[in-house]
């Protein structure tokens, strides 16, 4: 890793976004420097610019051409206690919670078990490239310190919450809603806005807690506006039977979330694949955030994200992984499966909107976009370098490739955490055996 704090240069092409661009057309979306750097001091990004222009006397570089400098990738949606239910053979939505989520996350009652997995989550994330996620921990407390200990350690901009769920769930793995309200709390005042943490207030789904741990959660984001709120919404057509079926006085399964005040402009709501009308205008009226999850749609069978349909309400989805779920931790992968779930639909993702969505775009849906998500000077420096020839595959196909569009769509199809040649965090270098000039 580079020295803490110590200034230096990157070199290679750069490329960055100040808005979501449609095509290639689209400049003044992105700045693109063939022969570009970054100046990092103090962990940020100091500067901008062609090399020629920022180069100095004495001034520690590092060259990573031909490869492309981007903000680090942020994943909106996933559950670092599944880290070993990823590819467990599923059913549908609540069949695959009962038979492995929940025997699994048991497992994180034992605070060694948690601290170990944290260490692999984190370790795994950077090495996709994947900068700052905000993610579910399990009920247990604990769960929750192990995360934010470890994003502490590696000074990433980590976003969470312990999940609140009183019923329907194994008794090993409920809380109460006082014990879940005491329990965030103190997690809230221990973590948020401590360094880079930031807190997601985080009832795991209507299903799992009743009305009284639905008002305290209410009660939480009415005492800490700052904070974020996850959960999940209308990802499967028997979930929302369910739900409304618990809930029998709510006009759908979004306002059962309504009803106690969880639907702001800082709420991220998983799925959000079967919306009805009503819940589509309510999305637009407070600002919340459907979160697409491609992967673990399509792996539960659970249906097709409408993008479009939604953006042309001018609601702004993220875009995640949704570990374990998800059948990948590359946000790369996700958006190869994304591009897909929209080609069924008649939808188009342009590469360059794409990596727009991943990088600027989740920042900006989080409202973090002064800090992550861009190379813009005064930006942590979150930054990842991609090698679109970083297969015999990939390299083949990069012969035939003419524009920047074309290369970055060989990224998002055919690239994985091979293609991630390094990752820096906080101006730190994170992957050891990346080249360095």
């Amino acid at each position: 890793m580079t020295q803490s704090g110590q200034r230096h240069l990157l070199r290679g092409r750069v490329l960055t976004f100040q808005s979501e661009p449609q095509t290639e057309a689209d400049t003044e979306a992105y700045t693109y420097i063939e022969d570009g750097a970054l100046v990092i001091s103090a962990g940020r990004i100091e500067a901008i610019g062609t090399y020629d222009d920022l180069k100095q006397p004495g001034l520690a570089e590092t060259d990573h051409r031909p490869h492309l400098l981007l903000p680090g990738f942020i994943d909106m949606h996933l559950h670092f206690p599944q880290v070993q239910v990823i590819a467990s053979w599923g059913d549908q939505l609540l069949d695959w919670l009962n038979n492995y989520t929940f025997p699994e996350e048991m497992r994180f009652a034992d605070q060694g078990h948690a601290d170990d997995m944290a260490a692999a989550f984190y370790n795994i994330l950077l090495a996709q490239g994947t900068t700052t996620a905000m993610a579910f921990c399990s009920v247990h407390a604990g769960s929750a310190e192990a995360y934010f200990t470890e994003a502490a350690r590696r000074n990433m901009c980590m976003i969470g919450g312990k999940v609140m769920m009183d019923r329907n769930a194994p008794d090993a793995l409920c809380d109460t809603p006082q014990s879940a309200y005491d329990d965030t709390k103190a997690l809230i005042e221990r973590w948020h806005g401590k360094g880079r943490a930031h807190y997601a207030i985080s009832p795991r789904f209507a299903i799992t807690s009743t009305p009284a741990q639905m008002e305290m959660a209410g009660t939480l984001v009415r005492e800490h506006p700052e904070c974020y709120i996850q959960t999940h919404l209308s990802e499967n057509k028997d979930e929302i039977s369910f739900t409304k079926a618990l809930y029998p006085q709510a006009r759908d399964y979004l306002d059962v979330y309504q009803t106690y005040g969880l639907v702001t402009e800082k709420s991220f709501l998983g799925h959000a694949i079967h919306l009805e009308p009503r819940e589509i205008e309510a999305l637009v009226e407070t600002g919340a955030h459907p979160v697409f999850c491609p992967t673990s749609n399509l792996f539960l069978g659970s249906g097709l994200f409408d993008d479009a349909g939604l953006r042309a309400q001018g609601i702004q989805s993220g875009i995640a992984t949704d570990i374990g779920a998800g059948t990948s931790y590359s946000m790369l992968q996700t958006l190869n499966e994304g591009y897909k779930v929209l080609q069924l639909q008649g939808q188009k993702l342009h590469p360059l909107r794409a990596f727009h969505w991943i990088t600027r775009g989740n920042a900006v849906a989080l409202g973090l976009e002064d800090r992550i998500g861009t190379l813009s000077a005064g930006s942590d420096a979150d930054i990842v370098v991609l090698n679109s020839q970083a297969t015999p595959e990939m390299a083949l196909r990069a012969l035939r490739a003419t524009s920047l569009s074309e290369e970055l769509f060989i990224l998002m199809m055919m690239g994985d955490d091979r293609a991630i040649s390094q990752v820096y965090v906080a101006g730190e270098r994170q992957k050891r055996d990346a080249r360095a000039a």
